[in-house]
């Protein structure tokens, strides 16, 4: 069942700070990795999240992990693209054996998608419901806590305006893991979306620890 994070939590943990200094990624392809850190024999398992935002034709992914002094270090993100001319199946298919093989290759341990826009028309609401629900079903196959966050809430949690557009969100993003990320043209807005998502995920993975709900 996916769980909802209010947006004054969200918004609280992240005026405490964000995270340090992450490794370069590689660019010049639609996804992009960086180099895992050296071992840690003393730090615990590092909560990894895969963050998502869900559409019929673009799916935005990005994958974080929380270190060891409250760190984060993007794992790798991209865009999985489905053409228009398929069939609606087709499109969910794709997104559903392509979010298959990003977690068989990058193991996260949890997964946190966009919700719903509540402005949106009948029509467009309903083929995003179902690109939704393909992205939420490989992560139930997988065995993956799912939790859902509205839109406004991140953007109002990271650029202080539930109204902000993609590109503030990226700027923030960057601002946030100290990490510029490749140009849209190589790495997507509706990623870095995906990664603004994982990124509240993980810092109010802080409050529920603390037993805020």
């Amino acid at each position: 069942m996916a769980v909802k994070v209010r947006a004054k939590d969200l918004e609280a943990f992240l005026g405490r700070g964000g995270g340090e200094p992450l490794l370069g990624a590689k660019k010049g392809s639609p996804t992009f990795s960086s180099p895992p850190p050296p071992p840690s024999p003393s730090a615990h398992p590092a909560p990894r999240v895969l963050g998502l935002d869900p559409g019929s034709l673009r799916t935005g992914w990005g994958v974080v992990e929380s270190l060891a002094g409250g760190r984060l270090r993007l794992v790798a993100g991209g865009t999985i693209k489905s053409p228009g001319r398929q069939s609606m199946a087709e499109r969910l298919l794709a997104i559903h054996e392509q979010l298959h093989q990003v977690i068989a290759r990058h193991q996260p341990g949890e997964m946190a998608v966009e919700g719903v826009f509540a402005a949106l028309n009948a029509r467009t609401a309903i083929v995003l419901g179902q690109a939704r629900g393909a992205a939420i079903l490989a992560g139930a196959v997988a065995g993956l806590a799912v939790y859902e966050y509205p839109p406004a809430s991140v953007k109002k949690a990271l650029v202080g305006t539930g109204q902000a557009d993609k590109h503030q969100v990226r700027a923030m993003v960057e601002a946030l893991l100290r990490q510029s990320l490749p140009p849209p043209a190589e790495f997507s807005l509706d990623a870095s979306d995906a990664l603004a998502i994982a990124v509240c995920h993980l810092h109010s993975r802080g409050l529920r620890g603390k037993g805020l709900k």
